[in-house]
This record gives C-alpha cells, sequence and structure tokens, in this order.
C-alpha cells in the first residue's frame, strides 16, 4: 500500500460522507418544495379549517400526570399504557422490551401526557366551520363496554353533545405497535354541516439523548406514494412545512423509536409541520364529510408506534399497502447495501446468538468475496515495487519531458503485467460497504445493547474500557476525548502491523522518509479519530485488518516479496 493510496482511502471515506450531505441528504430547495404540495389533481386550495388549539402545560410529573385523569389501558406483549378520558388521546406508553440504559430495569417511556414537560401525545378528532360543537383536549369521554384495549378486544369511548351529535372512537391495537382508530359521527339533531377528520401529534420538547449527527437523520418523514422527504426538528422551529397526498404516511421519529400518522388511504389530505412551544405534527382531510340529520359517518386512523424494527416495519408495509414504509429506518442512498447486509447479519446472529460473533463472520463473508481483488492488488503492488529501480532510472532519463516519461512508464507496465491503478479497486470497492455496515450499526435497533464478550455489552456504543486507566485496572476516570478503548487500540496495532508488511513505496530517499512517517502517524490517527464509534464497527475493522495480515503475509512468502 503507497502513500497514495493511503491519501485515497482517508480521502475517499470522507468523500462519502460530504457527498452524501451533499447531493442525497434533502437540500434547502427540495424542502421548500414540501411547502408547494405539488400533486395537481389534490385539493390544493382546502377548506378545511384550522386545528390549532392551545394545550396548558402544567409541568406535573409524568406519575401525577397520568393519576389525574381517568384511564383505559391498553396492553399487549410488547407495549403497555393507557388512554386519557380527557381529552381522548394517547398519551402514556412504555416499551416493555426496551431498556432506558444497559443495564437498567427502566423501560423506555414513549408517550406522555401533554401536561408534563416531557409531553408526546397522538390524538384524533373532527374539525368543523359550522357552529356546532366538536370533541377537544378538555372533552370528557365516557366509556362503553370494555375497560382494557388488548389485542382482538377494541374499546369504545363517546361524547354525546346537547344538540344530539355523537361523537364515537373505536379503538383496536395489534399485537405490536399499530392502533387503528374508527371515528364514528353519529347525528341526531336537525343541522347538515360538514367536518374535517384529523389526527396530530403534539411534543413539548425533545429528549436529551437526540444523536443530533448529520448522517442520521430525526425528525419528521413524508411519504406519499413514491415520494419520501424528510424534514430535521431543527427546520420546523424555523418554519411551517406542508405536504399534500391521498397515499402515505407521516412520521416523526428519533433514532430508535417512532410515532407515526396513517391517513385512510386514496383521499386527500394535508401534512403540516410547525412549532408553537411545542412541535407539533398533523393530518387533515382536504374532501371533508358532509353530515345530514339521521346519518353515520365513519373514517379510519391508524397509527404505528413503537421501535423501528425493520423486519416488522416490512411486515406493515405489506399489511398496510404503504410504499417505502421501510424508509422509516434511514438507511439512505446506501439502502440497496444496507438491507441485504442487514438480512446476512441477522442470519448469521440467529446461527451464533451474538452480534460480536456475527459481524466477525460477516467480515470474513466480505473478505471471501473480495478475496480475488485483493490477491491481484496485493500481487500489484509487489511487482510495482520491484520495477522501483526501473522507474526511478526513466525518471532520470526523462526529467525533462515528462510527456515521454509517462509513455515509457505505461509500457515498462505493460510489459511486466503492472496496473498501477489496481491497488485503488479494493479501496474504491469496499468503501461503501464499510460505510453501509456503519449505518447499519448505528440505525440497527438489533445492535442496541446487544453484547459480545467481556466487557462488550452493547456493541452499538463505543468501547467502554480506556488504556489510559490500563482498561478499567486503575480506579480513576479519564476525560471524553481520552477514551481509547482496546478494540481502536487493536485496529490500530493491526493496521500498523498490515502497513508493515506491505510492500514500502518506492522513491527517493527523502521521499521514503516522509511516507514512512505518515505510516507510523496514521494508525495512530484512525484510533484516536474512530474510537468514539461503535463497538461493533470497530470490531468488524480490527476483523478485517487481521484478515488482511493473514493474506498479505501468505503473498509475500509466495512472491517474496523484502520489505
Amino acid at each position: 500500500m503507497d502513500l497514495k493510496n493511503i491519501i485515497a482511502a482517508i480521502a475517499l471515506s470522507a468523500a462519502v460522507i460530504v457527498l452524501y450531505g451533499l447531493f442525497f441528504a434533502p437540500t434547502q430547495e427540495q424542502i421548500k418544495k414540501i411547502d408547494k404540495g405539488g400533486n395537481d389533481e389534490l385539493v390544493a386550495n382546502s377548506e378545511a379549517p384550522s386545528i390549532d388549539e392551545k394545550i396548558e402545560v402544567k409541568s406535573l410529573t409524568r406519575k401525577d400526570a397520568i393519576d389525574e385523569n381517568e384511564r383505559i389501558n391498553f396492553e399487549n406483549e410488547f407495549i403497555k399504557g393507557s388512554i386519557s378520558l380527557n381529552g381522548g388521546a394517547i398519551d402514556d406508553l412504555e416499551l416493555k422490551t426496551y431498556n432506558r440504559t444497559l443495564g437498567s430495569k427502566e423501560k423506555i417511556q414513549l408517550l406522555n401526557p401533554a401536561t408534563t414537560d416531557i409531553g408526546y401525545t397522538f390524538n384524533t378528532g373532527w374539525a368543523s366551520k359550522s357552529d356546532i360543537e366538536t370533541p377537544n383536549s378538555k372533552t370528557i369521554w365516557k366509556l362503553d363496554g370494555s375497560r382494557k384495549l388488548t389485542p382482538g378486544n377494541p374499546i369504545k369511548i363517546y361524547y354525546e353533545t346537547e344538540k344530539g351529535i355523537r361523537y364515537e372512537r373505536i379503538i383496536s391495537l395489534d399485537e405490536k405497535y399499530l392502533f387503528k382508530v374508527k371515528q364514528n359521527l353519529i347525528n341526531k339533531s336537525n343541522q347538515t354541516f360538514k367536518v374535517y377528520p384529523y389526527a396530530r401529534i403534539n411534543r413539548n420538547n425533545l429528549p436529551s439523548d437526540l444523536t443530533d449527527f448529520y448522517i442520521l437523520h430525526e425528525g419528521y418523514t413524508f411519504i406519499t406514494g413514491e415520494n419520501v422527504e424528510e424534514v430535521d426538528y431543527d427546520d420546523v422551529k424555523e418554519k411551517k412545512y406542508s405536504k399534500e397526498g391521498s397515499t402515505g404516511v407521516l412520521i416523526q421519529g428519533d433514532k430508535y423509536w417512532m410515532t407515526s400518522i396513517i391517513p385512510e388511504q386514496g383521499r386527500s389530505f394535508r401534512f403540516d409541520l410547525d412549532y408553537k412551544n411545542k412541535f407539533r405534527a398533523s393530518y387533515i382531510d382536504l374532501k371533508g364529510y358532509e353530515v345530514r340529520p339521521n346519518t353515520v359517518t365513519e373514517h379510519n386512523v391508524q397509527s404505528l408506534i413503537g421501535a423501528k424494527e425493520i423486519n416488522q416495519i416490512n411486515k406493515y408495509k405489506k399489511e398496510l399497502k404503504i410504499e417505502k414504509l421501510d424508509l422509516i429506518v434511514n438507511y439512505g442512498v446506501l439502502y440497496f447495501i444496507i438491507v441485504p447486509m442487514h438480512k446476512i447479519l441477522s442470519y448469521f446472529f440467529n446461527f451464533t446468538g451474538n452480534y460480536g460473533y456475527a459481524i466477525i463472520l460477516l467480515t470474513i463473508l466480505v473478505r471471501l468475496i473480495f478475496f480475488p481483488l485483493n490477491q491481484y492488488s496485493m500481487k500489484s503492488m509487489g511487482k510495482m515495487k520491484s520495477l522501483g529501480p526501473e522507474i526511478e532510472n526513466l525518471k532520470s532519463r526523462f526529467k525533462d519531458d515528462k510527456q515521454q516519461l509517462q509513455k515509457e512508464m505505461m509500457k515498462l507496465y505493460k510489459v511486466n503485467g503492472v496496473n498501477p491503478a489496481s491497488s485503488c479497486f479494493p479501496i474504491l470497492i469496499q468503501i461503501p460497504i464499510f460505510f453501509s455496515l456503519y449505518k447499519l450499526l448505528l440505525l440497527d435497533l438489533a445492535m442496541r445493547h446487544s453484547p459480545f464478550i467481556w466487557v462488550w455489552q452493547d456493541l452499538s456504543a463505543k468501547d467502554p474500557l480506556t488504556i489510559f486507566n490500563l482498561f478499567g485496572l486503575l480506579p480513576f476516570n479519564v476525560p471524553t476525548f481520552l477514551e481509547i478503548g482496546l478494540l481502536p487500540v487493536l485496529m490500530g496495532s493491526s493496521m500498523w502491523l498490515q502497513m508493515k508488511l506491505s510492500p514500502q513505496p518506492s522513491g527517493s530517499d527523502e521521499m521514503q522518509r516522509m511516507q514512512k512517517k505518515i505510516f507510523m502517524l496514521m494508525p495512530l490517527f484512525l484510533t484516536v479519530i474512530l474510537a468514539p464509534f461503535a463497538a461493533g464497527l470497530i470490531l468488524y475493522w480490527v476483523c478485517t485488518n487481521i484478515l488482511t495480515i493473514l493474506q498479505q503475509y501468505i503473498i509475500n512468502r509466495n512472491i517474496k516479496i523484502k520489505n
């Protein structure tokens, strides 16, 4: 591996991330398109009323907020919580299978009452420009029938106005994360009026554990037909966004968790995002319903509230028939690589029962796939090394004629069967693989709190060991910037050994000395830079280096390269 290839590897690695941000992440121009809507067949100038409503935040504790209202409990194997009869919102939801922190028994509390600082709620309703009464956040609903919502056992709540307009919500829950809300409006009055069904997600504040990393999208995702558009939380604070459609879903998602609005498909609707002391995401039906006396009007809204489990989301994609629903997990432009890689990694996990071993097997598989290419590259580098004296001779002979020098060097390469660019091919091909694995380990919920061996109990987090307290043997903590774990040290050491075994660069003595210094500094530099990365990713790199060392050692013995 010569200096040019090392520099190329680093430059290309950075380029992948930069180019992704420049060309594939939503630009400001693309975001502006969201404001315009864009489907000419939709109702561009809707008469739908505003659903703006001021909700008082009392800053109660979560327990006090839950206890202050009568509630209906719900539960399945994966989630539990309650629905407040004061307003009818789903505002209490706990993920039973996910702990908040490693080693903690406290579960992830995804939804919280609006009267808390961490308020996060989902609700549905009807809006109207008529003088009729519609339910709001202060409406006291009554229960009709079962007092607990479970799979196969829906609940019904209702509210009836003095004028004889009855609002009903029939709420169902499946075996995982899907809520279905059937809204019935029974008009027993003598009035005719128009109503517009809606749903909204309100969130008072963002959680403190947001990743806030630019290659990871946390915020909102519009999926309308074939279009997928993303808006970050920071953007919503600056201005309002709207998107019209007739099929699709609006997702509010953090790194691992999601809440969504799934409108009744096939009807014209509008999604809105804005921020007024809280984050507000809403859907409203644009056609509305004309309600005549003695009639029943029905409308359905659904919501996925839970964990971003890609396998489960794929099942919902088929069940709900929503294209690109799987893009809730933000794999980005390398989706076509990450998805099969995820399937392979899952297969290895099911085989071994350990994601660390699964990563090792994945690394071996990747190396086997690229073995012929790496073999060719390494042999070519060896041949390039052997041509060093002849190349220096040509440089001396044609130092004043660059064009002729290039011709003579290409002739020399051709005669000896050397491709000077061959060593770059493995780098070019494997950079997307590395970056894909990086995103996979960053986003795959299955990696969260997944153990390997010894102290590596969470492969999605950085290595907890650090060399500066002898990997935990000395009883003191070190500053964050000095937290360099054992795996990064092994990665840097193996990289140094790999470079030692690689053919040394040709050139003048001065150039060789400079390049050797770079060779010595590069492993140290990458060790420090990559120390905060996920332990699973560093494990992959360590295994890759070890396999490369073995391959290079065998090649060196066969072609007798002397370094």
